[in-house]
């Protein structure tokens, strides 16, 4: 968590990137720039300012920043992501070794799907990556494919920099929701989880039993059953047999393989009973899913528009 301390109020201008009085008619609904490409132009001291309609995040991989925050000063260390909202007053002080990456999407873009981000921007956040190094190292790599396509446009410009961008923020979303869970759960019992959802991630295809998953871990199955449904409401059982049918349902939408082939890769012994349990879970067969893909599929290419 930030060290927060009182902060005295300040004329405060409104931007719309930082030094940018106005964004041109074609400014597009994702920008994203280094830390340090801006912040050197003002000797690493951003004032006080406001956007207009655009939402922020900042990336802060190493390095410090004095955040100034709707009022309130915020001491920070990398690596740590600030959420900031349109309507919040911020200005930030970084060290001279500060790097990492500040991330601005339109009003308009980021919520033109619902609220699914609002969880992020409802108050402004200071979201801590040391504890999961794995999805740090995710996020980094899709903000510098961002940067990438920042740089040289294509085909689908826009639409890339819009599916970047949300999958960063869809990724952050997580890191929070797993902060949630380890100071509801107590640090141990999430490290205990985190470790049998691993175990899952590598066994479930091999159909592990709950027992088998409880003596890897050296706890008793009562225990890891109690764990779950503590952390994540649901039993050993469900979780790893989710983590099945999820893998079921990507590769009968992207693997052009019989509904038999992929039972057996999935590590099913009889195709059939392979099928009773999706439709079990799933509501409809395999062969129902997929019709039912192929018929979203063909009446998104029929509406779509023409240009």
């Amino acid at each position: 968590m930030p060290l927060i301390v009182n902060a005295a109020p300040s004329e405060i201008p409104i931007f719309a990137l930082y030094g940018e009085s106005t964004r041109g008619a074609d400014a597009e609904g994702v920008h994203v720039e280094l830390i340090e490409t801006r912040s050197r132009q003002y000797d690493w001291h951003i004032g006080t300012h406001i956007h207009a309609g655009l939402f922020q995040v900042l990336f802060l991989l190493g390095g410090q920043v004095r955040a100034s925050i709707d009022g309130d000063l915020w001491e920070c260390e990398g690596p740590v992501a600030l959420t900031i909202h349109p309507s919040l007053a911020h200005g930030f002080d970084f060290s001279e070794e500060a790097h990492g990456y500040v991330l601005t999407i339109d009003q308009n873009l980021l919520f033109d799907g619902g609220d699914l981000f609002s969880s992020l921007f409802v108050q402004p956040l200071a979201i801590a990556l040391d504890a999961a190094p794995d999805m740090r190292a995710r996020i980094e790599a899709l903000l510098q494919h961002l940067v990438a396509e920042s740089s040289w446009p294509r085909h689908g410009h826009a639409l890339m920099l819009d599916w970047l961008a949300r999958s960063v923020l869809l990724n952050l979303i997580r890191v929070q929701a797993e902060h949630r869970i380890a100071d509801r759960g107590g640090r141990d019992d999430f490290e205990l989880f985190s470790r049998f959802r691993a175990e899952v991630e590598r066994r479930y295809k091999e159909q592990w039993q709950v027992g088998q998953y409880a003596d890897v871990l050296h706890i008793s199955p009562t225990r890891l059953n109690r764990l779950c449904l503590k952390l994540a409401g649901k039993s050993a059982f469900e979780i790893a047999q989710q983590r099945l049918l999820l893998e079921a349902c990507r590769k009968l939408t992207y693997v052009p393989a019989g509904v038999a082939s992929i039972a057996y890769e999935l590590g099913f012994q009889d195709p059939a009973y392979f099928s009773r349990l999706f439709k079990k879970l799933m509501g409809v067969s395999p062969t129902e899913y997929r019709l039912a893909l192929r018929e979203t599929e063909s009446g998104a290419v029929s509406h779509r528009p023409r240009r």
